[in-house]
Formats: C-alpha cells, sequence, structure tokens
C-alpha cells in the first residue's frame, strides 16, 4: 500500500475545476465590501457637499484642472471624488494617466524623487488639453522633507501632470504647496445623504431592516458614508447568521459595540430629575459591562446633543460639564471614578437650574 505522501493525486475533470472556479468567483463576489462595490463612479452619483462637487463638474466641463488640496473628515467622499473627476476628464486614458498613493505606501523623500517623478515624466496618449492626474490619499502624514521635494516636482511638471492631494487637515500641508493649489472642503455628510446610500444599497442587497435599524446606523456614523456602509454589511451578515434576517437596533449596536443610546439616555433623564443614585447606578452596571470610558462619554455626547427635551440653557451645561470629563479620560483618567463624578455634576447643574 503506497505511503500518504507519495500517492498519485487524484486527477480532476475539466467540469470540476469549472464547478471550483465558479464557486470561487460567487465567493469573491459575496465577499467584495459593499463601500468598494457600491463607490460612485461619477460625479453626478456623489452625495452631499453640493458646493464642492458642484466646484468639480466646473472644472470636468471646462477641462482646465489646477492642483487641489480636498480636505475634510474620512468617509466623506475626497478620494471619490478625485477619481470620478480624473474618469470624466481622461476617459479611456484614466488607467494610464493617473497614479495613487495611499498612506499605506512608502511615500518619503526616496519615493517623490523617484515613483513621482518617474510618472510625471512619462508619455501618455491623452485627450487633447488634458494632464496626468496623482492623487496622494492622507497627504498630511507626508514628512516635511517630501512636502518640501513635491513642491518642486509640482513645479517641474506643470505642464503635464495636476496634483490632488487628499486631507483630514489641510494645516498639516506645508504653505508653498497650499499656495500652488485650489483648496476644497468637504463637510460630515448629513443623515439625509447617508439614509439615501442606506436605502439604495438595502435594496440593491435585499437587506430587511427597521426603522430604528436605519436610525441605529445614523447614529453610529456620525456623517461618514464609509463607516455607515461598513456598519450596515456587518449588521446584514449578523442578522443573516442570527436567522432573524432583518437589521434592528439591538443587531446594530451589537455591531458596532457601542453603549446603548436608551441605556445613556436613561442616565441623562434621571440627571436631569436629580436621581443622582439611580444615574450612578445604571453608569455602574454599563461600565462593569465591558465598555471603556471613552466610549462611553463619546455615546453621552451624542446622546445629549440630540436630546430635544432638555432646555437649551441646561443642554450646553451638561456639554460643558461633558467636555472636561472627556478631556480628563483622553489625558488617561479614565476610570469609574470620573464617570461618576460626572453623574453628580450633572444632577447638580439640573438642580441649580431648575431653583
Amino acid at each position: 500500500m503506497p505511503d500518504v505522501d507519495t500517492a498519485a493525486p487524484v486527477p480532476m475533470s475539466i467540469d470540476s475545476n469549472k464547478e471550483n472556479a465558479q464557486k470561487n468567483t460567487n465567493l469573491t463576489s459575496y465577499q467584495l465590501p459593499w463601500v468598494e462595490k457600491y463607490r460612485p463612479r461619477s460625479l453626478d452619483d456623489v452625495l452631499g457637499n453640493t458646493e464642492t462637487v458642484e466646484r468639480l463638474r466646473s472644472i470636468a466641463k471646462e477641462g482646465n484642472v489646477p492642483n487641489l488640496i480636498l480636505c475634510g473628515p474620512p468617509g466623506t467622499g475626497k478620494t471619490t471624488s478625485v477619481h470620478a473627476l480624473a474618469r470624466e476628464l481622461l476617459g479611456s486614458a484614466y488607467k494610464n494617466a493617473v497614479l495613487e498613493l495611499n498612506a499605506s505606501d512608502a511615500r518619503g523623500i526616496d519615493v517623490v524623487r523617484n515613483q513621482i517623478k518617474s510618472f510625471a515624466m512619462n508619455k501618455v496618449t491623452l485627450p487633447p488639453g488634458r494632464h496626468k492626474i496623482i492623487i496622494l490619499d492622507e497627504a498630511d502624514s507626508m514628512t516635511s522633507a517630501a512636502q518640501q521635494a513635491l513642491r518642486r516636482t509640482m513645479e517641474l511638471y506643470s505642464s503635464t501632470t495636476r496634483f490632488c492631494l487628499a486631507c483630514n487637515v489641510s494645516t498639516k500641508i506645508i504653505e508653498a504647496i497650499q499656495s500652488r493649489a485650489a483648496i476644497l472642503r468637504y463637510s460630515r455628510l448629513s443623515n439625509d445623504d447617508v439614509l439615501q446610500c442606506l436605502l439604495k444599497v438595502c435594496q440593491a442587497e435585499e437587506v430587511a431592516y427597521t426603522e430604528d435599524g436605519l436610525e441605529a446606523l445614523l447614529f453610529t456614523a456620525e456623517g461618514d458614508m464609509r463607516h455607515a456602509l461598513n456598519n450596515l454589511q456587518a449588521s446584514s451578515y449578523l442578522a443573516a447568521s442570527s436567522g432573524g434576517g432583518t437589521v434592528n437596533q439591538n443587531t446594530v449596536f451589537k455591531v458596532c459595540d457601542q453603549p446603548h443610546p436608551k441605556i445613556v439616555g436613561d442616565i441623562i433623564t434621571f440627571c436631569s430629575k436629580g436621581k443622582t443614585k439611580e444615574a450612578a447606578d445604571t453608569m455602574r452596571s454599563l461600565y462593569k459591562s465591558g465598555y471603556s470610558a471613552s466610549d462611553i462619554i463619546g455615546t453621552i455626547f451624542k446622546v445629549v446633543k440630540a436630546r430635544t427635551d432638555l432646555s437649551e440653557g441646561l443642554k450646553l451645561e451638561f456639554m460643558r460639564e461633558i467636555g472636561f470629563t472627556h478631556m480628563r479620560i483622553a489625558d488617561g483618567v479614565n476610570s469609574l471614578l470620573q464617570l461618576v463624578g460626572l453623574i453628580a455634576r450633572l444632577s447638580q447643574k439640573s438642580q441649580s437650574m431648575a431653583s
């Protein structure tokens, strides 16, 4: 009897190979992140930041592209907008005439001198009056020396190449580059824009959802489209595996692993009514369930901000105290004592405002 290691492999038929290839293809398409699957391909599909996108449309129409700096919070469509602009400007030449470098790539001074410079020097067939486009994502993480080298490269190849820098904070880009580029600012997306995209994806993927489930997704996303779509995809998988198949509030908060806003809302209600002991007991049980102090204080801030039953003056006082506590927690003093102390101060504020 032959040894297991030396035994000849069983030949597979052509049909089996085809079947396995089909299975692999289906698996790959099933696992494709919805963030990539539903990424807008044209400027008309980009949601939110209407004025900024309108400026990009006019640039695409005229064809006269300046160097661009796109700054704003993550998940608001900066990189997507640049790629959509490049597609509209370059058409079929898009693949050969666009170079994208992300913060995950090496982007020191050597990359600027070699890779970026060589791409700028290369000759590519382009539509008349168009330029090659270099997209530098997370440009604010580039070193100062690399940015100085980039400034010189931008000057030398201005006749053939345009640079688009996407960043979270424009002040981290050196002034020499800022003065050579048009700055486009992006803000967080409104709940209506995020909801419009979520409904479209739910319909396309046949995801069953409840209203409170969508509200929970909007609450956790905070205007970040990427965050909203990733949470929706994870929630739909969890809902499907648990047997219910419906994305609801509990499913979303299990996936996001955030303190439930209802529990936090109860704590704020107790504080506003001066019931300090009940609020402190609820806070202790929430803390002991495993959430970190930073998670809890972040949710408290969002819940207080969204409350409409609190007077404007009381809400401002609450947010002031929450801000001080958040600062202490961020500095490393993240014990339960800080959270219970916050409860006491919030109750004190509500009592003093009531009297």
